[in-house]
């Protein structure tokens, strides 16, 4: 049962001084995720308290199934904005019909993640390199950061890429309101102080470092209460500063999503990519703070783990969710345990939707645009791009068109752009392997690229690495590769693959090595094989290649060079470089 359900093997260990812990992690993650719950859910285009119900039975959940145990589940900031992007075309903001396409998409997602991880389909987020993942989030973080703009400045402007929303803002700006962009600018002026400069201030101040932590970590909550408090006793919302309004004051209610067959129809493919990008991200933080602790975390168990949090807020009046970086990350700081941790900030939310929400009538949505501007600038990271154009084209190009296309036309359209470009990505690479030409290295038995090092090799006697694996892809570029090198040279008694580095041929590379095999035997020319693996070799043994290949298969290339070389020349000079 512990396969399906962790809780029960953390649970049976479960100590005293771990729950002080999680507690004490529970209280600082909670009081960052309040505003930033509210700002999220303001983002996706939903009414505040989405946000908080998004964050409550989600991370319940998750405490049960999921194996990681600092991450914590909740709204998102990319996701927030795929969430927006999606149903913004099914339905119209603020009516009855987007909130529950809201909660249809979060109950498509979490079935796919729930179907991706009962079916162990957790290697299917290694589709996607990182370049390019890189590459989408930080496009997505300037989306996001330009999209509360309008918030900022006290206008209305709309747009899902960068052009629109650019377009838009220009044409509005003549309707700023003053007072709102002077909370807006200070709101964003204090966090990005709060966040750079107030842990070390108070450090220097003398405080522990624990209690500077939290109180750093507390930032937004005291640019909420202040500009709240500001509203609330200047009247400023009578003043054209748009306020966040009533919240209701319960917990997270029990809803349906829809099930309109033409909803789900056109909720599919945004949900299957909200699902990849969300797993994605959340993997990636449970596997780096795992790591930290010499923790495991099982991929297939996330998806179910995630996919039973977003099924939970389809049903709890949320949307979708997954694991967020920066709340992780705060809370393997304060020194979480367990996933009980997110259980406590779980009621945590819970209390503060019960008994606080009155409290955040006047807060202004300024407010809630700086903190979700601090949090998602932080993601931007362009740097990918000379980090990327210095150690591979192929990747910058990959990268480069996720960016342009994410900002051009949308999220969507910018995380297909992203999977496709990885696929192809690795179609390109793996299809012309590299393929090196080897020689003895002079007085031992290691050999090595005839390019790079200085060798022995026997005009008769050719021998070929080919450092990728085999399959349909690059099957015919080997063959090609073969005839034209036997071609060129009629001195060629003897052709050795040497297959150190190959660890799977498929079906269409079998007829392949059978067609170059039946080729060489029409012009004499044996064919070798050299350092086949075990299991490669038990697939060949299960054909019959085997049986009529007209050469030989050596347990290494120095019985090979020591069976087929007649009459070895001079060492041959190779370019001074490294590699094989």
């Amino acid at each position: 049962m512990t396969r399906y359900l962790p809780i029960l093997e953390w649970g049976r260990d479960y100590t005293r001084a771990a729950l002080s812990r999680d507690l004490l992690a529970a209280v600082i993650v909670t009081i960052m995720l309040i505003p930033q719950s509210l700002a999220y859910a303001l983002l996706a285009g939903l009414p505040p308290e989405a946000g908080i119900y998004a964050s409550i039975v989600p991370i319940l959940l998750y405490a049960v199934f999921g194996t990681s145990r600092v991450l914590a589940v909740g709204p998102v900031a990319v996701v927030s904005l795929m969430t927006a992007a999606a149903i913004g075309q099914v339905a119209q903001q603020g009516t009855a019909g987007y909130a529950v396409a809201a909660l249809t998409l979060a109950g498509l997602s979490g079935a796919m993640l729930l179907a991706m991880g009962l079916l162990r389909l957790g290697f299917l987020a290694n589709f996607l390199s990182h370049p390019v993942i890189a590459g989408f989030i930080s496009a997505s973080g300037i989306l996001i950061a330009a999209s509360q703009l309008k918030h900022i400045l006290g206008i209305s402007a709309e747009g899902h890429t960068l052009i629109e929303l650019a377009g838009a803002l220009l044409a509005n700006l003549g309707q700023f309101n003053p007072i709102t962009l002077a909370i807006g600018v200070l709101a964003t002026g204090f966090l990005f102080w709060v966040r750079a400069h107030l842990k070390p201030t108070l450090r220097r101040a003398g405080l522990p470092p624990r209690l500077a932590d939290v109180i750093a970590k507390a930032g937004p909550v005291a640019a909420v209460a202040a500009s709240t408090a500001a509203v609330w006793a200047f009247g400023l919302d009578g003043q054209g500063v748009r306020i966040v309004g009533p919240v209701p004051q319960s917990l997270p209610p029990f809803t349906l999503p829809g099930f309109a067959p033409e909803l789900v129809r056109q909720l599919l493919l945004p949900a299957l990519l909200i699902s990849i990008i969300g797993f994605v991200e959340s993997i990636s933080v449970a596997q780096t703070l795992a790591a930290r602790r010499r923790q495991r975390i099982d991929p297939d168990q996330e998806l179910i783990g995630l996919g039973a949090a977003n099924i939970g807020a389809a049903f709890s009046g949320g949307y979708p969710v997954t694991g967020g970086f920066a709340r992780s990350v705060v809370n393997f700081d304060a020194g979480a345990e367990t996933p009980a941790a997110g259980a406590f900030t779980a009621l945590g939310l819970a209390v503060a939707a019960v008994a606080l929400t009155p409290l955040v009538y006047y807060l202004p949505n300024a407010t809630l645009a700086a903190t979700i501007i601090v949090a998602v600038l932080g993601l931007v990271d362009l740097s990918i791009l000379s980090k990327t154009w210095r150690y591979s084209r192929a990747d910058f190009t990959a990268v480069a068109s996720t960016i342009a296309l994410t900002l051009a036309f949308g999220v969507e359209i910018g995380v297909s752009a992203g999977v496709l470009a990885s696929i192809v990505l690795h179609l390109l690479k793996t299809s012309k392997p590299h393929v090196a030409e080897v020689g003895l290295v002079p007085g031992s038995q290691h050999f090595r690229n005839i390019n790079r090092h200085k060798v022995e090799t026997d005009p008769a006697l050719v021998t070929l690495r080919v450092d990728e694996s085999l399959y349909f892809v690059n099957a015919r570029f080997l063959e090609d590769l073969l005839v034209r090198r036997v071609a060129d040279h009629p001195e060629i008694r003897n052709v050795v693959l040497m297959c150190s580095a190959i660890n799977e041929i498929d079906y269409s590379a079998l007829e392949s090595l059978e067609a170059i095999n039946a080729r060489l035997t029409e012009q004499g020319i044996g064919l070798h094989l050299s350092e086949v693996k075990g299991p490669v070799m038990d697939r060949l043994r299960a054909t019959h290649f085997l049986d009529g290949l007209n050469g030989r298969v050596f347990l290494s290339q120095y019985d090979a060079w020591a069976a087929l070389a007649t009459a070895p020349g001079a060492a041959r000079d190779g370019a001074a470089a490294g590699g094989g």
